[in-house]
């Protein structure tokens, strides 16, 4: 079963994130990954445990103070380091993270492809980026617009943490059919 951790603040993101991974260890889970926003993406993501992640991850830059984090039970595509959330849109605007089916997925994917996206993974979550990322582009909106109208054409249910590397200062977060909590503090 996927988890899905977010944070916005102005502490360092990586070790909450991986904390809070840690905490959904019990659900079951065959990957893990996160990705932290600071002036650039940076993705870390592994087949495996957490602590697979969090080892690979201890000689790299984790600084940042956004990011969002992944545990993932695979339902498209198999268990492995490319897979793995999160996901980047091709023209690395959109940073991803999913737990659901999108259930109109290869429609989808079909019309991106022939507006000329590329995907590196077997997953809907890399094609819902790559729409959000399109609708961005293309109408040339907010992210938070960008996110409403591609999910106006999705079919599935859904829980979503999402970051614009354009809009620094938003965690973009939606449900549907999935529980989600948002939890604020100071």
């Amino acid at each position: 079963m996927c988890g899905i951790v977010g944070y916005i603040g102005d502490k360092q993101a990586y070790p909450i994130l991986i904390n809070g991974l840690k905490r959904l260890e019990y659900r079951g889970y065959d990957s893990a990954g996160v990705s932290i926003l600071n002036k650039t993406v940076k993705v870390f993501k592994k087949k495996g445990k957490v602590s697979d992640l969090d080892d690979f991850a201890s000689k790299k830059d984790t600084n940042g103070t956004i990011g969002i984090g992944h545990t993932r039970w695979a339902t498209h595509g198999e268990p492995n380091d490319v897979n793995a959330h999160p996901h980047i849109s091709m023209n690395g605007h959109f940073i991803l993270i999913h737990n659901g089916i999108i259930e109109n997925y290869s429609r989808l994917k079909e019309k991106l492809t022939d507006r000329g996206y590329k995907f590196k993974s077997e997953t809907d979550t890399e094609v819902l980026a790559n729409l959000i990322e399109y609708i961005y582009l293309k109408g040339k909106v907010t992210a938070e617009i960008a996110v409403r109208l591609a999910l106006s054409k999705v079919v599935g249910a859904y829980g979503l943490a999402i970051i614009c590397k354009g809009e620094p200062d938003k965690l973009i977060a939606a449900r549907k059919g999935s529980p989600l909590v948002i939890g604020v503090g100071e």
